[in-house]
């Protein structure tokens, strides 16, 4: 049972993405999956990968993330296609029919939506091995309300009236009640030091980040450290016994956001425009939802504390050739540090599994050496399996 609890954790561990840790995924093509790449450009899926008869084009650093997609939508797991430990043969039958259902996905796309993932695996199956054809019945009915089992929140390309308190004044308040502007622009380093909680299971964890946009955290486990780094133009993940990765296309974007302690001042920079869409609630708390959409990117979901003016959630998406991947995490424990506010837990979770990084010591301004985000000389980027 612990070796299988320590697996689980090393596959978490290679599947997430936040303050610092990371999955080895490539940003997806706007288009059509199977748009030619250049021949000078890296490995194709079909050059790396036995017996690829759809995805061909693709990075292959894109196939794990496009089966990641698949799982999560269908939840199911790999073998439900898959023969375990040979999976280039075509033996099952589900296989079959998924490449069957991803050809109809992009046809549908090509020729209603301009080849963009507006159709995806997740629209029909909804978690589900068989796709969901009928209308899910009401839950439950409470203040004139229904609300439906199973209702998904508003995705990306779905639009919505405004409503609510103007967005940048919500995020002016969410400055001030950090500290102010000064007291978050005068941060030049943090490091926590606390555990990291994957389902019960617990090790300990070091978080140190730099200015500008550098972040590497340190998971102690027994067979080694787990480390992923990020100095504000690349970042890379490394385990023993295991070639380093490099991250890629919206793993560096989710690092960056990870990586800036002056996350807060910088929101309105980020967005080329930003709308309050009504309120919801997370838990006890009432919030205010803001949606920033960027230029080339997809948005950033924001759910402010009405009361508190403090960020709860943030929910930001990776691209894969199948569709959007959400990354969903939860901001608590704020605590005063050296003038501001700062969450001293937050959790991760995604369709492959969730997180909890619980700081207990946390320290600002203080000394932090470069050789913590450097990259191993040499390291070779490791291969998707």
């Amino acid at each position: 049972m612990r070796e299988q609890n320590r697996i689980a954790v090393l596959s978490t561990l290679a599947l997430l993405i936040v303050c610092g840790m990371v999955i080895t995924v490539a940003k997806a093509q706007s288009g059509s999956p199977q748009a030619a790449t250049p021949a000078a450009g890296p490995k194709t899926a079909e050059q790396q990968f036995k017996n690829i008869q759809v995805l061909k084009g693709i990075p292959a650093d894109q196939l794990t993330p496009s089966m990641q997609f698949i799982t999560a939508s269908l939840g199911v797991q790999c073998d439900f296609c898959h023969v375990q430990g040979a999976f280039d043969k075509d033996d099952k039958k589900p296989k079959q029919t998924a490449r069957k259902m991803m050809e109809m996905m992009f046809a549908i796309n090509k020729d209603n939506f301009a080849a963009h993932p507006e159709v995806t695996c997740y629209s029909c199956h909804r978690g589900a091995a068989k796709p969901v054809g009928t209308p899910i019945i009401a839950a439950e009915e409470t203040a004139g309300e229904t609300k439906m089992a199973g209702a998904m929140p508003m995705a990306p390309g779905e639009s919505a009236k405004p409503s609510g308190p103007a967005a940048d004044e919500l995020i002016d308040k969410y400055v001030q009640a950090l500290g102010g502007a000064k007291a978050i622009d005068k941060v030049s380093t943090r490091v926590a030091t606390g555990t990291i909680d994957f389902g019960g299971t617990s090790y300990s964890i070091d978080v140190y980040s730099k200015e500008p946009d550098k972040r590497a955290s340190f998971v102690h486990m027994p067979e080694g450290d787990n480390i992923t780094a990020f100095n504000g133009q690349e970042g890379w993940l490394g385990a023993p016994n295991r070639p380093t990765r490099d991250m890629h296309g919206s793993d560096i974007d989710g690092a960056s956001i990870d990586a800036d302690l002056h996350f807060a001042t910088d929101l309105k920079k980020m967005f080329t425009q930003v709308e309050t869409r009504g309120s919801e609630k997370i838990g006890d708390h009432d919030t205010y939802l803001v949606i920033g959409r960027r230029q080339d990117k997809p948005p950033l979901r924001l759910y402010f504390d009405a009361q508190s003016g403090l960020l709860l959630r943030l929910i930001r998406y990776g691209e894969t050739p199948l569709g959007l991947m959400p990354t969903q995490i939860d901001y608590a424990d704020y605590r005063d540090l050296n003038g501001m506010k700062v969450p001293f837990r937050w959790t991760l979770a995604r369709p492959s599994g969730r997180f909890t990084i619980q700081a207990k010591d946390m320290k600002q301004n203080v000394s932090v050496d470069d050789a913590k985000f450097a990259k191993p000389a040499g390291a070779p980027e490791g291969q998707a399996k």
